[in-house]
């Protein structure tokens, strides 16, 4: 059994970063490589901490983890040195846990009951490092392999979309026996997690590792090919016998504040892409912040994720704004208690925090600045005080500005203020179906689509999200699928449709 009292004997230890000045100037992940054995022996110290409490609320789908890992199951076998045996464990629930590992922000540690009372406990137990180094010992030692299925089924699946959640159905199915093809308009496989997550988050080396194992089992993937413009839905119909949208929630917010067409303001994306391909020996990016001032709209990961790829490109000043109030560092139990995720100041989630930059609060953009050719060369931003439309039927925010407009140099503005959902496409168009009003795709409790045959899963059907609820929810669109076409399924089925976190992320 667990040590019930690890947590009180071994302190709790994140796992070490790179120095800043070192790590700002290469695209490398950020935390240190350490020899996999001290590693490993550092891990299942950790590891101790976890007591296997009577009602573990960490891997909890409506706190902790919409994925049901096996957390303490496999904790204690880390803690016993069965590294085989966890890794094992680990991917009975997840497909693709050296991903999770790097870029979920752990809502199991914070479900965690060591959170309770952290300065009893010493807070959580380190889930995520834990998750991250059984992934990578797997991968060391060599027991990940290919998984393909004993039996072919003779039915053929088209999966629309190569972000987490398609992958994870693709697997899914393909070990199922299914023949599964992955259609991706881009030139590369991966979605969000190729071109939209900064490569010191995740090298994307390890996606490629994790591709050619899916390769292996049998999974086919096509890319540069947008479905809907060049394969049509008759042309899909004909060829597969399901079909599962998995096309993420690109419609980024936009905003319509005076001088945004000046030459200089750009959506996020617009600088993360093209930052990925440099990375993947594309060519240097189309859109550097390499001396210049930038400034960043929006307090979230996405803008974090700006604020690394602007340190690693050579801004010369990079101010981030965000027009909520600044979260405080500990839990504060009378607006978010426990398990539910807490509103606090994240730099551990987002190290690109620690690496420079200047955080305003409560202060939002009033007007872009421009000179005599249309390029940005400032921004008005005042104090702003944010209440919620207590006659919208969602809550929306009202942004009212309280103080006087003050000027910042600004060259490079990034509006990275989340997204609207689905981009609309020809796709939809064809196969007649329409967005709801979160911009989001409908399903029915068998993830059926209103076109009978095809299926949606991921961020197309809940809007943007955490990389745990998509391959949660792939994974989930698998079994479906599954039983649309065999009449019966033994996939897994993590979560349902309509299924809510306690906390809302």
């Amino acid at each position: 059994m667990a040590d019930p009292s690890g947590f009180l004997k071994v302190p709790k230890i994140e796992a070490a970063k790179r120095p800043v000045d070192e790590r700002v100037g290469d695209w490398r992940e950020v935390y240190e490589q350490q020899d996999p054995h001290h590693r490993a022996d550092e891990v299942s110290q950790q590891a101790r901490r976890c007591m296997d409490c009577g009602i573990p609320f960490c891997h909890s789908g409506t706190a902790g983890c919409p994925l049901g890992n096996l957390i303490p199951e496999w904790n204690d076998l880390v803690r016993r040195g069965r590294w085989d045996a966890a890794s094992d464990r680990l991917h009975a629930t997840n497909n693709f846990p050296e991903f999770t590992g790097r870029l979920c922000p752990a809502p199991c540690e914070a479900a965690c009951v060591l959170s309770i009372s952290e300065e009893q406990t010493g807070g959580s137990v380190t889930i995520k490092r834990i998750e991250q180094t059984i992934a990578d010992q797997a991968w060391t030692d060599g027991i990940v392999e290919p998984q393909p299925a004993a039996i072919t089924t003779g039915k053929r699946v088209a999966i629309v979309g190569s972000g987490p959640a398609g992958l994870a159905a693709a697997q899914q199915l393909t070990r199922a026996g299914h023949d599964v093809t992955v259609y991706e308009r881009d030139d590369r496989i991966g979605g969000l997690m190729r071109y939209g997550i900064p490569e010191y988050k995740l090298e994307k080396s390890r996606l490629d590792r994790r591709l050619a194992q899916m390769r292996a089992e049998g999974t086919r993937f096509v890319t540069e090919c947008e479905v809907g413009v060049d394969l049509t839905v008759d042309q899909l119909r004909e060829q597969y016998h399901a079909v599962v949208l998995a096309v993420g929630a690109l419609r980024a917010r936009d905003t319509d504040v005076d001088g945004r067409d000046l030459k200089g303001v750009h959506l996020a994306m617009e600088h993360l892409v093209p930052a990925n391909k440099e990375c993947g020996g594309d060519g240097a990016s189309t859109l550097s912040a390499k001396g210049k001032h930038v400034v960043i709209i929006g307090g979230g990961d996405t803008g974090a994720d700006c604020l690394g790829t602007a340190h690693r490109q050579g801004a010369l000043s990079v101010t981030q704004l965000d027009y909520n109030p600044e979260p405080p560092e500990q839990r504060d139990d009378s607006r978010s208690p426990w398990p539910m995720w807490p509103i606090v100041l994240r730099t551990r989630l987002s190290p690109a925090h620690a690496e420079g930059g200047d955080r305003r609060y409560e202060v939002a953009v009033q007007r872009f600045l421009g000179d005599d050719r249309g390029h940005l060369r400032a921004m008005q931003i005042a104090e702003v005080k944010v209440e919620r439309d207590v006659n919208s039927r969602d809550g929306r925010r009202i942004i009212t500005p309280v103080g006087e407009p003050i000027e910042i140099p600004c060259e490079l503005a990034l509006l990275a203020i989340g997204f609207d959902g689905v981009e609309r496409m020809p796709l939809l168009d064809q196969l007649g179906l329409e967005l709801n009003r979160r911009g989001a795709l409908a399903c029915g409790s068998d993830w059926q689509t209103d076109a009978p045959g095809v299926f949606v899963c991921g961020d197309a059907h809940r809007g943007a999200s955490l990389i745990v609820w998509a391959i949660a929810e792939g994974r989930s669109a698998a079994h479906a699928v599954d039983a649309h076409l065999m009449g019966d399924s033994d996939l897994p089925a993590p979560v349902i449709p309509g299924a809510l976190p306690l906390a809302v992320i």
